[in-house]
């Protein structure tokens, strides 16, 4: 059996992947795997660690915002769309699947153009334009959300859930010993602040333009990851000196991190708020304005309107972000209710659901 994935970008995009292809490996060990990104992203890295062999396509997004950065648009797409067929003849996949991202589209496209069964796992409370217009074309949808048929056509929706990275459900982190391995006291309130492997302009503003603030509380000990893109800006800031600042521009044993935490501060994409379900944290939620459909505050009112996370708006972050977090990790009944509740929003079996529906496409291909 062989199977392509495409699609990547962000974490949020690839660790599914991996933990689709790792499922479908559990239950078909003999598959084989060809994994398709976009030339010059972070999947191009992280596939091949984790044991996969892919191939990258000339492509990026459509700048809706900077018509001008378009230019080259039309040549990406065709250059993609021709590699895409010429993979897809030599791979001769049984089924191809699409996770999201710059690569999706041109591959799901031309598969479904040469016959070959095509899945797309949507992550999202709101899918974005290209899952919407290839839905009409794939033999199946997995979706994480409840009240899909709104965007997909009902028949091919399979409420599957997100699949997360096994790593973080097998770790053996404690509260203690986490925060021992980092030198954190154990009287300490620990808040977790993640921007995503990129980073977060507004999360690094507000920790940069409170550096008093976040002084003048030892108490709180802040993890805060800053991202790849702003590690010169901000990784010798005057906050990411103080001594009870972790700063960081990527996290690689996330277990540890949120396992040391008492409340984790967040945009609100959907393997964030995975792992957050699947592990039962607190969490203050700042969605990014700067996404397709305004997703991250869909997926976030989602948390909210069931008492599962806090909610501040991107443009309240900076002036008043670091005060509200302050605030929050000292209401224990809160967290408390926000760790509760944000566990409905898990399903432990997500990548095992999604990996039966690609062998059943694949099988009666």
């Amino acid at each position: 059996m062989k199977i392509m994935i495409s699609g990547g970008g962000t974490g949020g995009h690839i660790f599914p992947a991996l933990a689709i292809a790792d499922a479908i490996n559990r239950l078909h060990p003999s598959a084989n795997f060809l994994f398709v990104g976009a030339q010059g992203r972070m999947e191009m890295e992280k596939i091949p660690a984790a044991g996969y062999p892919i191939e990258g396509l000339w492509i990026s997004g459509f700048d809706r915002q900077k018509m001008w950065r378009n230019f080259s648009f039309p040549f990406k797409l065709v250059s993609s769309l021709a590699k895409s067929y010429r993979l897809l003849k030599k791979f001769k996949p049984d089924a191809v699947v699409g996770v999201g991202g710059f690569a999706s589209g041109p591959i799901l496209e031309v598969a479904h153009r040469m016959g070959i069964p095509t899945l797309i796992q949507e992550q999202n409370s709101y899918p974005g334009v290209t899952n919407k217009l290839l839905a009409r074309k794939v033999n199946r949808v997995c979706v994480a959300f409840e009240k899909m048929d709104a965007y997909f056509p009902n028949e091919k929706i399979v409420i599957s859930g997100n699949p997360i990275r096994q790593s973080l459900l097998a770790s053996n982190w404690s509260r203690t010993s986490a925060r021992k391995d980092l030198g954190i006291a154990e009287d300490q309130k620990v808040v977790l602040a993640l921007g995503g492997s990129l980073g977060a302009r507004t999360l690094n503003q507000m920790f940069a333009q409170n550096t008093a603030a976040i002084e003048a509380r030892p108490n709180i000990f802040y993890i805060w990851q800053y991202g790849a893109l702003y590690e010169e800006e901000y990784s010798q800031s005057k906050t990411a000196q103080l001594p009870n600042v972790k700063a960081v521009k990527f996290i690689d044993d996330m277990a540890r991190m949120y396992a040391a935490s008492d409340l984790i501060v967040a945009r609100a994409g959907a393997l964030t708020l995975t792992e957050l379900a699947a592990l039962g944290k607190a969490a203050l939620l700042i969605p990014s304005p700067n996404v397709a459909e305004d997703h991250q505050t869909k997926n976030a009112r989602r948390l909210t309107e069931s008492a599962a996370a806090g909610l501040l708006e991107d443009k309240n972050a900076v002036d008043g972000g670091i005060d509200r977090i302050q605030e929050l990790v000292g209401q224990k009944e809160v967290l408390e209710t926000y760790e509760r509740n944000i566990k409905s929003f898990y399903r432990a079996d997500a990548a095992e659901r999604i990996a039966t529906e690609v062998i059943k496409l694949a099988q009666e291909a």
